[in-house]
């Protein structure tokens, strides 16, 4: 019992009232005897019925302490045993020492004493130190299980039902898209309006059938645009299904010149319809970007893309290019000065593209320079005849100066890439907010943000084919000189090995006219004339392939050898030549210790969504990457990359 308790008398009040009473009483008998005798028996009396009650108190109190000890242990123990969570203990040995019955019934046992507790939950045999709580699945149920190491005990709650609900709200998630026929006019254009009715009827059918199918919302907007509308348990079947409405619009107009396609994005995993309509149509945007015909998924923060198996239907109207070049003559002509530059390492495609919008900025009379960081194997022969040439050697800068020289007034303008990490100097993107962008790759997840001016086509065989289509418009007594035209022709040659790899009638148009302004073709063939020592090197490279797949060659270097990014891809382009090989990857390590890796096909294989695997990019039939690994490890990860995509969808057409 509580000393409080105990010690009823605080202070002993009660006993020196006694006291007090006594000495009075002791004080009366001097006076009157037989009074305090009297008084000193009453007062007796009371002393004894007060320790009486005082004992009766304290045995009634004893009772009840008991009785209410015996009654909190049972409720207590009846808690524990109907409490709708389990509780467990074990040993040292992890072997069951007590549990409770919610525990017994959860695997169908009268009692789990003495069995080891990892062979009963096996999940937690892979549980790290750190975690305390994990779910586990015993039959249909799933739990959730609190682990208490320092006590030895564990904590089993039940939440099948919270997961069943979870996941139905995830399922039924709406996902909004929209479908687009991306080249609905060039497909049609000479068609009677009888036949145009009849392939328009047979594609929508299709499309409605396919909707239906699989339980999608379908609804017209335009002639060539369709809004979707789904929830997420039917997107997950259709990316199971890798969209296959896209294999069948295409088989089902592949008797037309040119096979009707379509472009579809999907936006899902935000509550805000505002929001997902945005998203839905970014990712056709995407979709688009990256030259059409596949569909590209935007889910919280996932970007998946399906298809994109054909090459990007080249245009054949010009009003873009014209829109574009008027734009960008005003935007120059608004601006202070223009800066210019392309991807890190830049390629002759690149360099070509900046001297071309160089020469658009000095025909407005504006200033305009070019940003080069360092020359690397495949540009040093045309770098060595620009630094011979004064009057374009001066306009090329270091990064640098051009962060000097760099304002809000100042028009950035990227070329050949729409990267900003890619770009030579990406602090100078952050520097204005007057940014043209300009380039031929598909577009990737990463984009430059807030981009006044957007002129990216895929089915351009090089940067340099849009920048000379834009010089056409841009002014009518537009001259150029020899090597600036010679700089853009080289540009598309090199992109288009000598117009062998997409090339279109656009690329000739443009080929003329830069042969009308001066380009001289014999100076192309000097600066791409190869050494001696990088053709061995190459022999080096190529001898060591491997045929993957009975059309995929792979040629890996011996460890410790270095070679350049143009030797890798020079031998990936040569590799393609070989009889039977439809497709070429060639790994490496460079000089700047990375690994390098070159991709290259005949388009029968999109060597695009391989190399975007590996955290890369580029076009259908030319795509790279640079990875920090070794060779081991990036031709491993390949391989089994090349393996996913084969037992997904297939390699080949």
């Amino acid at each position: 019992m509580p000393k409080f308790l105990l010690k009823r008398w605080h202070g002993l009040h009660i006993v020196w009232i006694f006291a007090l009473l006594i000495v009075l009483i002791f004080t009366l008998m001097i006076y009157q005897w037989v009074i305090g005798v009297i008084a000193l028996f009453l007062c007796g009396i009371l002393a004894y019925y007060t320790l009486q009650a005082e004992q009766a108190f304290r045995k009634d109190f004893n009772h009840y302490v008991t009785t209410l000890s015996h009654r909190i242990k049972k409720a207590g123990n009846e808690v524990v045993h109907e409490l709708p969570i389990g509780i467990l203990l074990y040993n040292e040995e992890k072997i069951v020492e007590w549990h409770n019955p919610f525990v017994a019934k959860m695997v169908n046992k009268e009692t789990l004493i003495g069995e080891s507790v990892n062979e009963l939950f096996p999940a937690l045999k892979t549980r790290k130190d750190k975690d305390l709580k994990l779910e586990i699945t015993v039959g249909k149920c799933i739990y959730l299980v609190q682990v208490k190491p320092d006590e030895r005990l564990l904590y089993f709650t039940d939440i099948t039902n919270y997961k069943t609900l979870s996941a139905r709200y995830e399922e039924e998630r709406l996902a909004i898209g929209i479908v687009m026929m991306d080249n609905l006019d060039e497909a049609t254009q000479g068609m009677d309006d009888q036949t145009r009715s009849i392939m328009m009827a047979r594609v929508t059918g299709e499309i409605t059938e396919w909707a239906q199918k699989n339980n999608v919302h379908l609804r017209r907007t335009a002639s060539d645009r369709y809004l979707i509308l789904m929830n997420q348990k039917g997107l997950k079947s259709l990316e199971q299904s890798r969209f296959e409405i896209l294999d069948e619009v295409r088989d089902l107009t592949i008797e037309n010149k040119l096979p009707l396609t379509l472009s579809i994005g999907i936006a899902s995993g935000i509550d805000s319809l505002t929001e997902l309509g945005q998203l839905a149509q970014t990712s056709l945007d995407m979709a688009l970007g990256r030259g059409g015909d596949q569909v590209a998924v935007k889910v919280g923060e996932r970007l998946s893309f399906y298809g994109g198996r054909s090459n990007a239907i080249e245009k054949r109207t010009r009003v873009r290019a014209r829109v574009i070049s008027h734009a960008l003559r005003d935007l120059i002509k608004e601006c202070d000065k223009v800066i210019i530059m392309g991807h890190r390492y830049p390629d002759m495609d690149a360099i070509g593209a900046a001297i071309g919008v160089l020469k658009a900025v000095h025909v407005s009379n504006k200033e305009g320079y070019i940003v080069l960081e360092g020359v690397n194997p495949s540009i040093q022969k045309l770098m060595d005849t620009i630094y011979e040439d004064e009057k374009l050697n001066r306009w090329f800068i270091t990064p640098e100066q051009a962060m000097q020289i760099t304002n809000g007034r100042t028009l950035a303008v990227v070329v050949d890439t729409h990267k900003a990490s890619m770009v030579a100097e990406p602090k100078l993107l952050q520097q204005t907010q007057r940014k043209f962008v300009v380039d031929h790759h598909r577009r990737g997840e990463e984009f430059i943000q807030d981009a006044t001016l957007v002129y990216m086509e895929p089915y351009a065989s090089s940067t340099c084919e849009l920048v000379t289509e834009l010089l056409q418009y841009f002014n009518d007594r537009l001259t150029m000189g020899v090597l600036e035209a010679t700089a853009l022709l080289a540009g598309i040659v090199v992109d288009t090995k000598s117009f062998s790899l997409r090339t279109g009638a656009r690329t000739f148009e443009a080929a003329s006219f830069l042969r009308r302004n001066g380009a001289d073709s014999s100076l192309i063939q000097r600066l791409l004339k190869e050494d001696l020592d990088a053709f061995i090197q190459r022999s080096e490279v190529i001898k060591n392939a491997v045929i993957l797949y009975d059309h995929i060659a792979l040629a890996v270097t011996e460890p410790n050898r270095k070679y350049s990014q143009l030797l890798i891809a020079q031998a990936a382009d040569t590799l393609l030549t070989m009889t039977g090989v439809m497709a070429s990857f060639v790994i490496s390590e460079r000089p700047d210790g990375l690994i390098g890796i070159s991709a290259r096909s005949l388009g029968q294989m999109n060597v695009q969504v391989v190399m975007e695997r590996m955290g890369g990019g580029g076009h259908l039939t030319n795509a790279a990457t640079q990875l920090e690994s070794t060779i081991g490890e990036a031709k491993e990860r390949l391989k089994q990359i090349l393996s996913d995509i084969e037992a997904e969808e297939g390699l080949f057409e």
